[in-house]
């Protein structure tokens, strides 16, 4: 069992393995189960990402109870039809798909938390973002869930994936550099790039705050996950490209954690501080529970 990154790239390169086999063999010696349960099970994960994206984009989308989120995923589906993206139709799908899900979240719809619900829009967005420029098989996307997740794997065990414990550079930081490190196995890249996108994506969210309006996992929570899928997108471009990050990953996880720690309570999770705190944060708590 792996308890690291370094841990995870030695028996990659000493084994001639890739990520998501790696993650596989420890599935199956965790839970008992074969390869084709596992697969089984993730699979049932993928539905229901699947599920959520077209919920989330259908008709006229979701919205919340609180009225504060929703429609946004289909705005950005028309701009992109519009044909005058600046960022290019790829980016801005992932984008829209990522804010769909969350949008779905919020709107009290079921999701698949990877790895929280607050989070929860990154991974699929990138993933059914990604579907029509990679063109990968059923199984290709499940092995992208099981690379996201053996990263997923070492940040829960050494830092946190919580935004009470650790700001949401812990959330969506962590969701957004899971799936950039998914994102370049599923390119064709090695277990050493896959790395080296996880670390230029964390790194770059390094210090973010989770400070939702209301105390409510809504603004500026799916906002961030579009942010956070586009940083996994171009972290995974950078690590394809051959850059290198100068601090090693698991170095980049520990600093994520040390700042989580120091990180002052009422920017984590407390709907107290941030833009929480702000005149109008304040002014649509009290519209929405009173005094």
């Amino acid at each position: 069992m792996f308890k690291s990154i370094k841990e995870l790239l030695a028996i990659c390169e000493a084994e001639s393995l890739a990520i998501h086999e790696v993650m596989m063999r420890q599935e199956m010696s965790v839970t008992g189960l074969t390869e084709e349960d596992v697969y089984a099970r993730m699979d049932k994960n993928l539905q229901t990402m699947e599920h959520a994206l077209e919920q989330g984009l259908t008709g006229g989308g979701v919205v919340s109870t609180t009225g504060l989120t929703g429609g946004d995923a289909l705005l950005l589906q028309r701009y992109i039809n519009s044909g005058a993206s600046l960022a290019g139709e790829t980016m801005l799908d992932v984008v829209s798909r990522a804010m769909a899900t969350n949008e779905v979240n919020a709107a009290m719809g079921k999701i698949c938390a990877t790895p929280t619900a607050g989070s929860a829009g990154v991974v699929p967005g990138v993933l059914f973002g990604l579907r029509s420029k990679l063109n990968p098989s059923r199984r290709d996307m499940l092995n992208f869930l099981l690379t996201a997740g053996a990263f997923g794997f070492v940040v829960a065990n050494n830092a946190s994936i919580s935004g009470a414990a650790g700001g949401c550079q812990a959330e969506v930081g962590s969701a957004a550099a899971m799936a950039a490190a998914a994102t370049v196995e599923l390119a064709g890249g090695s277990p050493q790039q896959s790395a080296e996108a996880f670390a230029i994506c964390l790194k770059n969210m390094l210090g973010l705050v989770c400070d939702p309006v209301a105390g409510l996992v809504e603004v500026p929570c799916v906002k961030r996950n579009a942010a956070g899928s586009s940083n996994a997108v171009v972290s995974a471009d950078m690590a394809l490209a051959g850059i290198q990050s100068r601090i090693p990953t698991d170095e980049v996880i520990e600093a994520m954690f040390r700042i989580g720690q120091t990180m002052p309570s009422a920017l984590r999770e407390t709907g107290r501080g941030g833009l929480a705190g702000t005149p109008t944060g304040q002014r649509l708590k009290q519209q929405i529970f009173g005094d």
